[in-house]
């Protein structure tokens, strides 16, 4: 897979797309991940790709064209084009539903907007999928993007170790995902769980379903009514008494 992001800011996306998980990805060839600098396509002297807005009010907005020659350098290079994103709160709220059936596509462009926004003409023209990461507001588009490309990248072919890395995860079959423990056994005075000392991987498994069972009722019960349920799991809900199922 291949992701362009079209950022006003590079070097602040290239920092953290060098580290960690992704980091390595991107070094093995496991996924691409290019910024484009939406300055390098603006005709203005001093390099300016954004305006007072129109009709007056507090801000500045990005301008149309050099968005746009950006997008088409883009489809230029790829002979085609690619599926365009633009982060905004005004968007749908990403999901991990969503982001598994991006990570199924070959190109992606991710659009980071700033200051008040873009022209609204560049985006009826390219007709972008527009996604917000929440009912909040940041000061550009580029922590957004970074949190899509991740998302995205670590769902593609050898990125992870193994697929149970995300497949157990929070989120991925709408279930929070159990607690987790690691070494020593006891700190200050709090015991991880005998069942996960005992070897025994069957009970391993029965106990941590319980467990985001349990942790999803209590902290997201809205996520159970996406839930792929068993009858053992109905039955495992409906012994947590006074608990509020969905």
């Amino acid at each position: 897979m291949r992701i362009d992001i079209m950022t006003l800011f590079t070097e602040m996306c290239d920092s953290v797309l060098g580290e960690s998980i992704i980091g390595r990805a991107r070094e093995a060839g496991k996924v691409e991940i290019n910024t484009r600098d939406i300055r390098e396509y603006t005709e203005d002297k001093h390099r300016r790709v954004d305006d007072k807005p129109y009709g007056g009010g507090m801000g500045m907005v990005m301008q149309a064209e050099p968005i746009f020659a950006c997008f088409n350098s883009i489809c230029d290079e790829l002979g085609k084009r690619p599926h365009l994103i633009y982060m905004t709160p005004q968007g749908k709220t990403l999901t991990q539903k969503r982001v598994k059936e991006l990570s199924r596509l070959d190109n992606i462009a991710i659009l980071c907007g700033h200051y008040e926004g873009v022209d609204e003409r560049v985006i009826e023209e390219l007709e972008p999928e527009e996604i917000s990461i929440g009912d909040y507001v940041l000061t550009g588009g580029e922590l957004p993007a970074l949190i899509l490309a991740d998302s995205i990248s670590r769902m593609l072919d050898g990125v992870l170790s193994n697929d149970e890395c995300f497949e157990e995860e929070s989120h991925y079959n709408s279930l929070l995902e159990y607690p987790q423990y690691t070494h020593p056994a006891e700190w200050r005075g709090r015991q991880v769980p005998e069942v996960l000392l005992s070897g025994h991987h069957a009970k391993v498994d029965e106990w941590r379903r319980e467990q985001s069972l349990l942790r999803t009722l209590r902290r997201r019960p809205d996520m159970l009514e996406k839930a792929e349920l068993t009858e053992k799991d109905k039955s495992i809900l409906s012994s947590f008494e006074g608990e509020k199922i969905c």
